[in-house]
């Protein structure tokens, strides 16, 4: 049978203490409802409906690029009044998986695995379980001396007796959706909190002798739930462990799991080491036999293969195969380093090209550069690539040699194999094979502190 799936965040998040809804805070690199919707996609499942209510548009913004309907909840007056509120839109003849946003550790395996067991033991509604040491705030599981399930009674409305149970409910549930929306119009807000629960959609099943089933995982970290920030940092540092561990079986060395901090996209190639203090971030791709760090952040870069990267920031670049960068270096968005380039430390590299070979060994800024291959770049040399209102070109040959402390006033070529004098200020094209020299005649006043 099909599967639809209805995703519940309409919630505030007030301890979260943010003007943004709770589920666009950032885990990972994306916003916490991403990674429950990529989750559920992943699973199979393109039918997906979103309940959305407090900061709606910025939910609705961040999910811009996925395929998702949108129903608003007005007024949150619990989990079953949310899927009442996605009634209308629900196919009833499908399967319908039910969670909530606020659960970013969700794996797509564990989805699969709920799926699964609802179709093989042919249930009308299936609750997911874990066992929790600790299980204070969430709702407890409750079954019968035959181990089948009873009801699930929430925290605030358990006696001491259920509180003492371990196995709470997930917040994640598969239901025959025409049944679960005929149960539905049944709920009432006879509880602790007087809210609509969906819980009891599960209860009333079983006392109508339908099929209700509680598939019990050991992954109890994929039903963490976010409710403020000390939450999002457990759960940020758990997605950390499992990408290193990820990476580690597939051959990246990582010397020091616990200060490396590896967003869930990246990819890093067998025989790549990552040295401690390392942030990697987005959607960066890092080849193989690469160095990376220490204390180096990189973001949604493509790396090359055999790269060395030591104490650098580097973003939305691309990196050639056998480059060698930092220590302190700068790439900034659009830089394209061709292969076997080296960059120095203080050097800044802003949305140029530079080709393979080339050297730009220390305290230098290249702005909106075209280089070629094999050119070298003294020390102290600046593109002077902005009059205030436009950014101009700088083009650099092949085999170029440039001095150090040179000035580079945009626009402005340098032909193959000419030089620059250390010091100068070129101003205009300097042809091939020239040497380019642009310095004032010297002016030595004598005695002139005795004039003071």
């Amino acid at each position: 049978m099909s599967y639809s799936a209805v995703i519940l965040a309409a919630g505030k998040g007030v301890r979260m203490s943010s003007d943004l809804p709770k589920v666009v805070h950032r885990i990972s690199g994306k916003p916490i409802i991403i990674h429950v919707v990529e989750a559920v996609i992943n699973a199979g499942i393109n039918e997906l409906i979103v309940v959305v209510g407090h900061g709606q548009n910025k939910v609705r913004e961040v999910l811009a690029d996925y395929p998702v309907n949108f129903v608003v909840q007005e007024e949150q007056l619990g989990t079953g009044h949310a899927l009442m509120c996605a009634k209308t839109r629900i196919n009833h003849q499908h399967n319908l998986l039910v969670l909530a946003g606020d659960i970013p550790l969700l794996q797509t395996k564990t989805i699969k695995n709920l799926i699964d067991f609802h179709n093989t033991e042919v249930n009308d509604a299936t609750v997911l379980s874990t066992i929790l040491e600790n299980p204070h705030g969430y709702g407890r599981i409750v079954r019968n001396d035959k181990e089948g399930f009873v009801k699930i009674v929430e925290e605030k409305d358990a006696i001491n007796e259920e509180k003492l149970i371990k196995e709470i409910n997930s917040g994640i549930y598969c239901f025959q959706a025409g049944l679960a929306m005929q149960a539905l119009d049944r709920l009432n807000t006879e509880n602790a909190q007087g809210e609509y629960y969906l819980t009891d959609i599960l209860e009333m099943l079983k006392l109508e002798e339908e099929r209700v089933g509680v598939l019990l995982t050991s992954e109890a970290t994929d039903v963490f739930g976010i409710n403020d920030r000390v939450q999002l940092a457990e759960a940020q540092a758990i997605m950390y462990a499992r990408k290193n561990e990820e990476l580690m079986r597939k051959g990246v060395t990582i010397v020091d799991p616990n200060s490396t901090f590896i967003d869930k996209e990246v990819e890093i190639a067998s025989d790549t080491v990552v040295m401690p203090f390392t942030i990697i971030e987005g959607k960066t791709v890092i080849g193989t036999n690469s160095e990376i760090g220490p204390y180096s952040r990189i973001n949604d870069t493509l790396i090359g293969a055999g790269v060395i990267i030591e104490n650098s920031r580097i973003r939305e670049a691309i990196i050639g195969d056998s480059c060698i960068i930092g220590p302190f270096a700068y790439i900034r968005p659009e830089a394209v380093l061709g292969a076997e380039v080296k960059v120095g430390d203080f050097v800044e590299i802003k949305k140029s090209k530079i080709g393979k070979g080339s050297k730009i060994p220390h305290l230098t800024y290249i702005g909106d550069t075209i280089m070629g291959e094999n050119v070298n770049v003294g020390a102290g040399t600046i593109t002077c690539n902005y009059d205030g209102y436009n950014k101009y070109e700088t083009v650099l040959e092949d085999e170029v040699f440039i001095g150090s402390n040179t000035n580079l006033v945009a626009p402005v070529r340098i032909g193959k194999k000419a030089v620059t004098g250390a010091g100068s200020t070129i101003t205009s094209d300097v042809p091939s094979n020239a040497l380019a020299l642009e310095r004032a005649t010297p002016k030595i006043i004598k005695d002139w502190n005795n004039n003071k």
